[in-house]
């Protein structure tokens, strides 16, 4: 079976970045260059959804939607109270009072399965978890192809278990969250193309690799070493059509910001971001609570953006965002894979 990411004349995919960063405009670029684009279906309802899918199809028949599956992580409740207490006068600085109660949600995930079960498109993704075998045997009865992100063999073992018909392999140097199936455990730095061929040598299957993606030379490598695209999501910040907030594109261009870091602080689940007072003051005791940190921070979060404060907001960065450069996303995605298009 042809994976749909294979079928692209250039093999760079767009990753997915929730939250209003990939736009339907960025996705269409992405598109126009000959990449995969993938919509990103994470924070949104079904509703939500649909007319950025049919958007899509009104650009490209090869195309995904990615969504965040579910995976709730017992919270340790004197440890979030702590955090709560220690936010409080940050926030009221801000004139934010926190909500103390933990908030859960799944995203809607049910909803959006059976959403695109109802309306098929070419290829499902899921992140933060694996899918279940009842998912992906609903989506393949309806002609979807599913991917799974995997962090590390075991994911990817236990993916292909599933009956996925391919990987997303990101390694810990990707910017935003991780797409961990185990939000808890410490991240070991590592190079993407180390965990590729440590995949490569456990799991038939095809895959896709990304994270901390900086330049064609990391494109080159990753493809020689047995990946079929590899996908760019930091380099695509700085594009034109991302909906990146501009306190977050300043940020990724200032000398200011030199280091990136993996940190709950901002949702409760690992996210690898640039290094801000936010970080270095509640990174220590940040709490393992998605989404219930992510709910906690939100409305902080959204004060620092409209304040243009750069030191409250979540900078999502992976580690090659010095290469993120202003400019289209069509001419990026050329320039990182014109040299190995596709026959």
């Amino acid at each position: 079976m042809t994976i749909a990411f294979e079928t692209t004349s250039l093999p760079i995919i767009g990753a997915p970045m929730a939250g209003g960063t990939t736009t339907p405009e960025l996705t269409e670029a992405v598109a126009r260059a000959g990449g995969f684009p993938f919509v990103a279906g994470g924070y949104l309802t079904a509703e939500d959804l649909a007319p950025l899918v049919g958007r899509m199809r009104e650009t490209t028949e090869t195309f995904g939607v990615n969504l965040f599956a579910p995976n709730p992580v017992p919270i340790d409740r004197a440890a979030f109270d702590a955090f709560v207490s220690a936010l409080e006068p940050a926030a009221a600085a801000r004139g934010i009072t926190l909500n103390p109660e933990p908030v859960d949600d799944d995203d809607l995930y049910a909803e959006k399965v059976d959403w695109l079960v109802a309306h098929p498109v070419p290829l499902v993704s899921t992140t933060f978890n694996l899918p279940t075998a009842e998912v992906v045997d609903r989506l393949h009865a309806v002609g979807t192809q599913v991917v799974a992100t995997v962090t590390t063999a075991e994911e990817a073992r236990t993916a292909a278990s599933c009956g996925v018909d391919a990987l997303i392999v990101q390694g810990p140097r990707a910017g935003g969250h991780s797409g961990t199936a185990d939000p808890t455990r410490e991240i070991e730095d590592r190079a993407t193309l180390d965990l590729l061929r440590d995949i490569l040598a456990e799991v038939d299957l095809p895959v896709a690799a990304g994270g901390g993606v900086d330049s064609e030379a990391m494109v080159a490598e990753l493809l020689d070493a047995g990946a079929s695209a590899v996908v760019v999501g930091t380099l695509l910040l700085r594009s034109d059509e991302a909906g990146t907030a501009p306190t977050h594109r300043t940020a990724l261009a200032a000398d200011e910001f030199s280091q990136t870091q993996l940190t709950r602080a901002f949702t409760g689940r690992p996210a690898r971001a640039l290094v801000n007072d936010f970080v270095r003051e509640f990174d220590q005791i940040a709490v393992d609570a998605y989404p219930a940190v992510h709910h906690l921070t939100k409305e902080f979060r959204a004060a620092a953006k409209k304040a243009d404060d750069p030191h409250g907001l979540h900078l999502w960065a992976g580690t090659g965002y010095r290469n993120a450069r202003e400019g289209s996303a069509e001419t990026i995605i050329k320039d990182l894979g014109s040299r190995f298009t596709r026959p």
